[in-house]
């Protein structure tokens, strides 16, 4: 017997139950395009002529700050340029790679890149981007910290901390919910903008830093035409 129009209810929406997608090989990247992924990292492993040459960078610019829009076929040289030293060759063969990489992944022309030494924790409470995704990876130094979707509560992001600590707000349950990235992997972070992941752009931290820790970060982000 059918129920009455007035007493039927609609069944209710089922949110995607969004997840990291993780591995050692490349191809997990692809996996940002999954609408089920908010993140996807690439467990990698730096070889060593690549790890001399990013600490090598860092000891040898300790201000280093490069922000440039980039194309796959200029960013060698114009890292180079910036670095002003052969020895960083492998930093700026990998970079170009990364860029290359991300530009085929996203089908771009060219991206916002920033290489940067930090020596403090340049966005040190939890949030989200307001960009379609965005690449990173710690060259040197502690990597990225972020929290799975469904152990946040975000609600408490921005002003709902109420001016509370990220560890005292209601944000997270436990502090072994916060993961972190390692030294070399590569993430492709979903952002607020991406299309359907509105409400799920990947909550993220940088690192305290405490002594004389220092990092060589490197994000890649989306340019309008």
């Amino acid at each position: 017997m059918n129920q009455p129009a007035s007493m039927y209810q609609p069944p209710a929406a089922i949110e995607p139950s969004w997840r990291c997608a993780e591995g050692r090989k490349i191809d997990v990247l692809a996996d940002v395009y999954r609408a089920d992924v908010n993140i996807a990292i690439w467990q990698r492993e730096l070889d060593h002529r690549l790890a001399q040459a990013a600490d090598n960078t860092l000891a040898a610019n300790p201000a280093l700050q490069i922000s440039q829009v980039v194309t796959p076929q200029d960013t060698h040289a114009v890292i180079e340029r910036a670095l002003g030293a052969t020895e960083a060759s492998a930093l700026s063969e990998d970079i170009a790679q990364l860029v290359d990489m991300f530009c085929c992944l996203f089908e771009l022309e060219r991206a916002g890149l920033r290489l940067s030494a930090l020596d403090g924790a340049m966005c040190p409470r939890f949030h989200v981007d307001r960009v379609p995704c965005r690449l990173v990876t710690t060259y040197q130094g502690v990597g990225t910290e972020w929290l799975p979707h469904p152990l946040a509560d975000r609600s408490k992001l921005g002003r709902g901390n109420c001016g509370k600590p990220d560890e005292q707000s209601g944000l997270l349950n436990s502090l072994t919910d916060i993961q972190q990235l390692g030294r070399g992997d590569i993430a492709l972070l979903k952002g607020e903008a991406w299309e359907g992941n509105q409400g799920a752009g990947i909550i993220h931290r940088s690192p305290l830093l405490t002594g004389k820790a220092r990092r060589l970060l490197l994000t890649l982000d989306f340019m309008g035409d």
